[in-house]
Parts: structure tokens; C-alpha cells; sequence
């Protein structure tokens, strides 16, 4: 009875869920998954801190940051092909080289848009959405996405 005081139910609960995420294979749990969410957070912070310092212009910013999440529309062909688009428009690969092509061609236009871009992929790791697996979509490398099983 003096067990229930120091570990309530719900406590339980939340304690076998948080295990079950953990051991999902291929995610990124605890210490490693607070890391590379921070590591988005410094990605965001720093595209957008260099972005200002061009003067692309915000609306344009606006109008770009969201433009990656229209790999969304591969899903209706299916997990396998959403998750191959969503990751090749989710890696900093594409987004890098696309900052290299701007800042060795000297453009402009190619430095802001590879800037929104890494800006999109850092807020979305910030906020848990890792690159996916072709077994659904809430599968990530950051760990399940939407509700947990209660089992």
C-alpha cells in the first residue's frame, strides 16, 4: 500500500509508455533525442540570424518556409514514397548544397531560399518531426509521432 503513495498509477503508466517509445527501433531516445531537437533549435536560430542579415525580405521568408512540406502529397502513394520525399525535402543534404551552390555562384536568391529551407528543417526538428520511415508517417528518428499506444 505504501507503494502506491510513491508510484501512482498514472505515474506508472507514463513511466511504461516513455519506455515503450524508447526501445521503438531506430528512434532516438532521452538524452539523444533532447540533443538533436537542440540542434534544430541552433539551426532555426542561426538560418533566420543570417537570413536577416541579407534583407531578403520577410514575405518572402514567409512564403518559403513552408514550401518543403508539400512532400506531404507523396503519402497518397503510399508510406514508402511519402517518406522518401518527405526525407529528401526534410535533410539538410539538399538544403546545404543548395547553401554552397548560393554562396560559391554568389547568389543571392539561392542563399535566401537554402536558408528558409534549413530554417523549415530545424524548426521541424525542434518540434520532434524527424525524417521518416516507410512504415507510416508517425514512425520518425526522433521517436513515434502522434498518440501512444496505451499498450
Amino acid at each position: 500500500m505504501a507503494e502506491a503513495l510513491f508510484f501512482p498509477p498514472a505515474r506508472i503508466a507514463r513511466a511504461v509508455r516513455r519506455q515503450a517509445v524508447a526501445a521503438a527501433p531506430g528512434s532516438a531516445s532521452g538524452g539523444v533525442r533532447l540533443l538533436l531537437r537542440a540542434e534544430g533549435l541552433a539551426v532555426l536560430a542561426a538560418s533566420v540570424a543570417a537570413y536577416a542579415q541579407f534583407g531578403a525580405g520577410w514575405g518572402w521568408f514567409a512564403a518559403l518556409f513552408l514550401l518543403p512540406d508539400l512532400s506531404f502529397l507523396a503519402y497518397l502513394a503510399g508510406p514508402r514514397w511519402g517518406a522518401l520525399a518527405y526525407n529528401a525535402a526534410h535533410s539538410y543534404l539538399g538544403a546545404v548544397a543548395l547553401l554552397a551552390v548560393g554562396v560559391l555562384g554568389a547568389s543571392p536568391l539561392l542563399l535566401a531560399a537554402a536558408l528558409v529551407w534549413c530554417a523549415h528543417i530545424g524548426f521541424d526538428r525542434l518540434l520532434g518531426y524527424g525524417l521518416k520511415y516507410g512504415t507510416g508517417f508517425g514512425h520518425t528518428h526522433l521517436g513515434r509521432l502522434g498518440p501512444r499506444d496505451p499498450w
